[in-house]
């Protein structure tokens, strides 16, 4: 697999944008960069774009340039936009116009170790934006196991309909399988199902029910999506039907989603991965999906996995414990900081292997809500809900939902009699992103504490079964 140096310049393969457009801006770019690294060094790259052309362009002629380059949310808001000024202090934002109104720091001096990182966001236990530092070879290992796990010794192109955001690492891979091994991308418009949305020819002709490309394509969803492809049935499902494979992760799926999903005969390979091993290290092979299977499956070539207590001792399956993943494809360590194991990442996954060698994820260390493929952490919206001053305790925890996998629920004890939700959620929407707000509230006199002062679990799912 070759270097960006190397490949870049492929014609056409990708479907959804103007591919001679998106050279030229590649080009511009680096023209760019090239200017402040005359005075610079390498410099860091904040990449915030929602346009697939403008964000595919300034990744790639940032690591033409070996410029560190940082993949930001466009949905972040101010709160998050301050946080990551502050870590990151960039000497370049790709697009400036999306921010808030916010201090921008003097860039911090550029640093030699940091060239030709990719940092790609994620959260971290409190909640704060964090950014896994990645590089190219990472990359590539990921996508050499991918590879190497579905064909084998075979180096077969992968096809990739990509229907999520190219800034997580869940679509951005996507793009870097098609890449690496020759294959090609198809770009969805978010909203491509829809009447009203004119598309491109090509992919108006991808999306035809009747068309057969998808049978050479790897497509990738999140629970929450392939709910509502069930959801609406009819032709749109015997399309689905005929991807390669439909690899679905960001989450657990749960039993009902996945006997529907086997009822029309799709192909589902269920993965295990996160932003730090640059997505899968366990899939679930699609025939055995169709004939029951509901785990991750085996590991992939580039990947080890052991299930330890948290002491840290080997744990002899079936026994269930902590998840540690050791692998090529890992990443360097959350900027500005290696990690001191660099081949070692400990999950706050729990999970065991059956005797047939696989993988089954059944729990987590932290209080993590996975919501729709997004990772979402209490901690942050929790202390963001009580600095309004308009409540007096809190507690955010994720609730069994059939679109949503887990929806996000705050509890809250007003400060005032006066207290009006409406106000608290306002102040809450320019302060978190989209997918962290609260979807469901609940309004009680006081929290159920014990004497640590730690949130009776047990009780509190009773007090809002009462109050439903």
């Amino acid at each position: 697999m070759g270097s960006p140096q190397a490949i870049w310049h492929r014609e056409d393969w990708i479907l959804g944008l103007n591919h001679q457009r998106w050279l030229e801006r590649i080009r511009q770019r680096q023209r760019e960069l090239q200017a402040v690294m005359e005075r610079e060094g390498y410099p860091r790259v904040l990449l915030v774009q929602a346009d697939p052309l403008e964000f595919l362009a300034g990744l790639m002629a940032a690591c033409l340039c070996d410029c560190p380059v940082f993949l930001g949310n466009p949905h972040w808001q101010r709160s998050e936009w301050q946080q990551v000024l502050l870590l990151v202090q960039p000497h370049v934002i790709w697009d400036a116009s999306q921010l808030p109104p916010v201090d921008i720091p003097k860039p911090a001096p550029a640093k030699q170790e940091e060239k030709g990182w990719i940092l790609i966001s994620t959260g971290g236990s409190s909640g704060q934006v964090r950014f896994a530092i990645h590089t190219w070879e990472t990359l590539t290992a990921s996508v050499e196991g991918c590879q190497n796990h579905f064909f084998g010794g075979e180096l077969d192109a992968i096809n990739s309909c990509c229907w999520l955001p190219l800034y997580h690492v869940s679509g951005l891979m996507q793009f870097m399988r098609s890449l690496l091994t020759y294959g090609k991308l198809l770009l969805l418009p978010r909203h491509c199902f829809s009447p009203e949305i004119s598309l491109m020819p090509d992919i108006a002709a991808f999306l035809d029910p009747q068309s057969e490309q998808p049978y050479s394509f790897f497509l990738s969803l999140v629970p929450t999506q392939l709910q509502r492809f069930l959801q609406q049935g009819g032709p749109r499902l015997q399309w689905l039907a005929r991807f390669h494979t439909i690899l679905v992760g960001g989450g657990p799926a749960w039993p009902a989603l996945l006997q529907g999903a086997r009822q029309h005969q799709l192909r589902l390979a269920l993965t295990y991965g996160m932003t730090e091993t640059a997505a899968q290290v366990a899939t679930l092979d699609p025939d055995q999906f169709l004939l029951g299977a509901a785990h991750s499956g085996h590991v992939l070539p580039h990947a080890q996995i052991a299930i330890e207590h948290q002491q840290h001792q080997g744990i002899v399956a079936p026994q269930t414990g902590q998840v540690v993943i050791e692998c090529t494809s890992l990443c360097k360590g959350y900027y500005p900081q290696l990690l001191a194991s660099p081949r070692k990442f400990f999950t706050d996954d729990l999970g065991y292997f059956n005797n047939q060698g696989a993988l089954h994820i059944v729990g987590r260390l932290s209080r993590k809500i996975i919501s729709g493929g997004e990772n979402v952490f209490p901690e942050e919206i929790e202390k963001l809900i009580l600095s309004t001053g308009l409540v007096k305790d809190v507690t955010v925890l994720g609730q069994p939902h059939p679109d949503w996998g887990q929806i996000i629920t705050a509890i809250v004890v007003p400060a005032a009699d006066s207290f009006s939700l409406i106000a608290l959620q306002t102040c809450l929407k320019n302060q978190l992103s989209p997918f962290k707000q609260p979807k469901q509230w609940y309004v009680l006199p006081q929290l159920p504490r014990n004497p640590q002062g730690k949130i009776d679990q047990s009780q509190m799912r009773k007090l809002l079964q009462v109050d439903q």
